[in-house]
């Protein structure tokens, strides 16, 4: 887990956390749960029925004003003209070199209301960076320290959630929001996630995290951690920053070049559509595992004894019940099916180059 080495910040679900038995780590400058019951088992519980994740540590920067969308579309490689009220999509910011600054997830509120939803990790330089570019005319406010941020992931999680709230989530179509009320508060309900599960994420003053949180608890959720979101994720297929994601990565090698588009200019476009024109050097692949050895990020992967890429992400799979990985390798290794091996340490353990999306219900 990363470090800061300065005191991690604290969500308004911090101190509840440990009166559930949770194990606290520091990530990306935050105190937060690895883990309650156990990773596994957390995993599991979200697969099969319904947990729940404190995600406060997400950055939550509201644009508004007129010209938002505009600046957005500058800034986002996806197309921020396509969103109607409501609705919702994946996208990246990245780097007049064609490097991904982050992955994030940007909601249309109204004509001149965005909200964008950013890592932890990158949230002060991606803040930094979009004021940066951003015309007179609009505003950004950081609402992240004033609102809480959970995720209600699994096959129950959306009927469990409407029958808390005041609307009928079950009708809301897949990256949409609403706004509900819980007990008379304003809840912002958005059906997204990240753990290859339907589910809904909310967004609420910080002052009613910890009762909504008790709850979502009373009514069968879950309390996950960290760790479980990471095991979900790789399942999922899902990229992380710091893992799949960076400044020196290109969005089509990863994969992402279906929120790439191709018609707008945007920072970076030009080399990007380059990549995409002339195909890229290497592909961001999913690798099946022989054995229950876990492939960690920076394992060598190797065919005859030569090196063709490394490992991005790893673990073992509770619904696969096998080890499953995340790793670049060169292109003409990139084929489903395709033999390989991974260099665990000095011990050459076979893989299958495979789907990235192992385990996916939505």
């Amino acid at each position: 887990m990363a470090t800061t080495g300065s005191e991690p910040r604290r969500t308004p679900l911090s101190e509840i956390h440990p009166r559930l038995g949770a194990r606290m780590v520091e990530f990306a400058g935050w105190w937060m749960p690895l883990q309650y019951s156990g990773i596994m088992q957390e995993a599991r519980a979200v697969r099969k029925k319904m947990g729940m994740f404190d995600i406060s540590h997400m950055g939550r920067l509201h644009l508004r004003g007129e010209g938002a969308v505009a600046a957005l579309e500058r800034l986002t490689t996806n197309d921020v003209a396509a969103l109607t009220d409501s609705a919702a999509q994946y996208s990246l910011l990245t780097t007049p070199q064609g490097g991904i600054l982050d992955d994030i997830i940007v909601y249309r509120l109204s004509a001149d209301h965005l909200l964008i939803v950013v890592n932890a990790a990158n949230a002060d330089r991606d803040r930094a960076w979009i004021e940066q570019h951003l015309p007179a005319s609009v505003s950004l406010e950081d609402a992240t320290a004033q609102t809480a941020m959970i995720a209600v992931q699994g096959p129950k999680a959306v009927e469990m959630v409407s029958q808390l709230v005041s609307c009928n989530l079950v009708d809301l179509p897949r990256f949409h929001s609403t706004t509900c009320e819980w007990q008379g508060h304003p809840l912002f309900v958005a059906r997204t996630g990240y753990t290859g599960e339907d589910g809904v994420e909310l967004i609420v003053e910080a002052s009613i995290a910890e009762p909504l949180w008790n709850a979502l608890r009373d009514a069968g959720a879950t309390p996950c951690g960290l760790g479980a979101r990471d095991v979900l994720r790789i399942e999922a297929g899902y990229p992380l920053y710091g893992h799949e994601l960076s400044e020196q990565v290109n969005p089509i090698e990863a994969g992402l070049g279906w929120v790439v588009s191709k018609t707008k200019q945007f920072i970076g476009s030009d080399v990007i559509q380059q990549v995409r024109q002339q195909g890229p050097a290497r592909k961001l692949v999913g690798l099946e595992v022989e054995g229950r050895m876990v492939a960690r990020q920076g394992y060598p992967v190797q065919v005859n004894g030569q090196p063709v890429g490394e490992i991005t992400s790893g673990t073992f799979s509770p619904t696969l019940e096998r080890s499953i990985a995340l790793a670049f390798l060169r292109t003409p290794y990139a084929k489903q099916g395709e033999e390989v091996q991974v260099d665990m340490r000095g011990r050459l353990v076979p893989a299958r180059v495979a789907s990235r999306r192992f385990v996916s219900h939505v």
